[in-house]
């Protein structure tokens, strides 16, 4: 970068020597038991489609572990960052927000917030638990004790090799027979990109691109359900690098054929485990890769709609390349490629969506 802009940029070149969460990271902001200390009442806001999501979702899940009886709402809802912050947009990216979510954070719910908390007047209305979240396409709010409970089932869905079309198959069953699938990255090529289509935007596509990476989906809902909070997913793996960087997208595919981006994930498999200590792959030896970092969404998936995630590597010009050589990805270079990544997804690899069900 620094050669790019023709001037030296020690900020940035500080930041990316520390890939790890290290010391470097951890004394900037409250860390562990330091949430402890936090014993004033907090209001988090943020938004579906808000690039801070993942770092305000950081501070309020610590301060509650650390602080379990700490009074801390959450309120979320179609927003991107100023709208999570200020005015929501009534067209976001292409999405109608429903009348209920059109609410004046800044000027509206901020002070009466700063009412309830230092004039003891009434908190406001629309925090009726400590996670208050809007349904997309429900046209209301919901409010749940915890980010646990936004949800009262689950569906899990298997990586399974069955071919819908020219897409492969979400299953409900594992199929232990199958063979695994293989996702192949060439570095080299620099004439196509890997997951450059992972932002939402705009939210409502008529097509995405079924090209890039593995493409999975579900048969037709049956019935509309809600999907709400955070998907998590299980990928059992062997790669031929010692890391690799990966992603998950995940939409709604509606019964008039339209792409409807939800959520989505980018994670670095030697960080699975522990953001502060990298621990590299064995090349050859299958491995497990949980994540459960995704962003949060709340949105009713109607009936006849399909659910579709795309397993991709990330190579595209808007994020680091690892190439999986097993350095300091920060210095790495196409020298550190010399083959393509590899990587055999095994069909005990599966996802898991929380839901909501009316009838419980």
């Amino acid at each position: 970068m620094d050669s790019i802009d023709g001037m030296s940029n020690p900020v940035f070149q500080e930041w990316i020597s520390h890939p790890d969460y290290d010391d470097f990271w951890q004394q900037m902001i409250p860390y562990q038991d330091e949430f402890a200390h936090i014993d004033i009442p907090i209001l988090t806001t943020t938004g579906y489609y808000d690039d801070g999501q993942r770092g305000a979702m950081y501070y309020y899940t610590e301060h509650l572990k650390h602080n379990p009886s700490a009074e801390h709402y959450l309120l979320i809802g179609p927003y991107d960052h100023w709208g999570a912050q200020s005015v929501p947009s009534a067209n976001l990216r292409g999405y109608e927000i429903d009348t209920v979510a059109a609410i004046h954070i800044r000027d509206g719910l901020v002070f009466d917030w700063f009412d309830y908390i230092l004039k003891g007047k009434e908190k406001p209305s629309i925090l009726k638990d400590k996670v208050n979240f809007e349904v997309m396409g429900e046209n209301r709010w919901l409010h749940a004790p915890s980010l646990n409970e936004m949800g009262n089932d689950s569906l899990t869905y298997y990586l399974s090799n069955n071919k819908i079309g020219e897409t492969y198959s979400l299953s409900t069953r594992e199929n232990k027979a199958q063979n695994p699938l293989n996702l192949t990255i060439d570095f080299a090529d620099r004439s196509i990109a890997n997951n450059a289509d992972y932002y939402p935007w705009p939210i409502i596509a008529d097509s995405i691109n079924l090209n890039d990476g593995l493409v999975f989906k579900t048969t037709p809902f049956e019935k509309e359900v809600i999907i709400n909070g955070s998907f998590k997913g299980e990928l059992h793996v062997t790669a031929n690098k010692k890391d690799f960087d990966f992603s998950i997208n995940l939409y709604e595919l509606t019964p008039e054929g339209k792409y409807f981006h939800l959520s989505y994930y980018i994670g670095r498999a030697s960080y699975s485990k522990s953001r502060e200590i990298r621990e590299l792959l064995t090349p050859g030896v299958e491995t497990t890769i949980a994540f459960n970092n995704t962003r949060i969404v709340s949105k009713k998936i109607a009936k006849g709609s399909q659910l579709v995630a795309i397993v991709n590597g990330n190579k595209n010009p808007y994020a680091q390349i690892n190439y999986g050589s097993g350095k300091d990805v920060s210095t790495e270079s196409i020298d550190d490629s010399k083959y393509p990544l590899v990587i055999k997804i095994s069909p005990a690899s599966k996802l898991f969506l929380p839901i909501w069900q009316e009838h419980q």
